[in-house]
Order: C-alpha cells, then structure tokens, then sequence
C-alpha cells in the first residue's frame, strides 16, 4: 500500500476512534462518502485536485459538536487536520488549500466575477448536492462549479442528488 493509503487510513481510524459524529446519520461516514464521491466528480471536471478532496470528505464535519447549529466545526475540521499532518499525505500547498476548504465550506459564497480555485470548488460543491439528506435544497447560486450549478438546476426536484448516481 502507498504511503497516502496509509496516512489516509491512520487518520480514519483516529477519527472512527475519537469522534462520535463518525456514527450519525447526517453528518457521518455516509455523508463523507457521498461528499467524497461527489467532489472527486467535480475535480475530474474542472481540475480540482482530488487528493485534496479525499481528505476534505473525510474532515470537514468530523468535529461537529453537533447535528444542528455548530458554526465553528469547520475550523475545528481545520484545526484537526493541523494536530494530525504527519499523517495526512499531502504538499504544503495541498495541506493548506485543506485547512482552507475544512475552515471555510459552511460560509463560502461565490463573489460575482472572482473565480474560486477549482479544488476548493470541488470540495465546497462536494459537500453542497448532499443537502437534501437534511432537508435543504441546494443553491445554484451557492455553488461554485458550473456542474455542480447545472445539476442542481436540472435536478432541483429530486430528494436526494447524488452525482455519482447521476453521472
């Protein structure tokens, strides 16, 4: 196994261990499943970096204190992935675009003519289409990358979008 492989499962085994949000139903493994798959869609599209968004599925809600109302557990995410960097098998660079897309995806909005950087687009928009699971329909104008856009549009009806069960 590589390197990232085992990094990867380190942290996942640190996370399974310490953090009860591991087992919920909205923000857990199946949530960071889907947001993983979904952002992997989005990166092969605009050329996000998927390493990147493997590990941003896996963190972002991972230090949610809560199932509702918890403003802070992104720089939680954020501050996690610091304490643990030895086992995360990325680039500084790639490492701090991470802590970017951990601390900053609940309040990330797209600015009018600026363009986002394709990876923190991915994960944002990773997360996004997995909305419905708690009742909110995502955006396009909340989203950052134009498939996202596109499929929230076509598929604002549906329950449940999944772009892995789209595409």
């Amino acid at each position: 196994r590589s390197n990232s492989m085992i990094g990867m499962d380190d942290l996942l085994q640190r996370i399974r261990i310490e953090k009860l949000i591991w087992f919920s139903e909205w923000h857990g493994i199946d949530h960071w499943e889907r947001v993983r798959r979904n952002g992997r869609i989005i990166a092969e599209s605009n050329g996000g970096d998927s390493k990147v968004v493997d590990y941003f599925a896996y963190l972002h809600d991972c230090c949610r204190v809560n199932e509702e109302n918890d403003p802070h557990h992104g720089p939680r995410a954020a501050a996690f992935a610091i304490e643990n960097r030895k086992s995360i098998q990325l680039s500084d660079c790639q490492f701090h675009l991470l802590c970017e897309a951990c601390r900053d995806h609940t309040f990330s909005i797209p600015e009018k003519g600026k363009m986002t950087d394709p990876t923190l687009a991915a994960c944002w928009d990773g997360d996004r289409p997995d909305l419905p699971r708690v009742g909110i329909l995502p955006d396009p104008d909340l989203l950052f990358s134009d498939l996202a856009k596109n499929l929230a549009e076509e598929f604002s009806h549906a329950s449940n979008i999944s772009l892995g069960a789209i595409l």
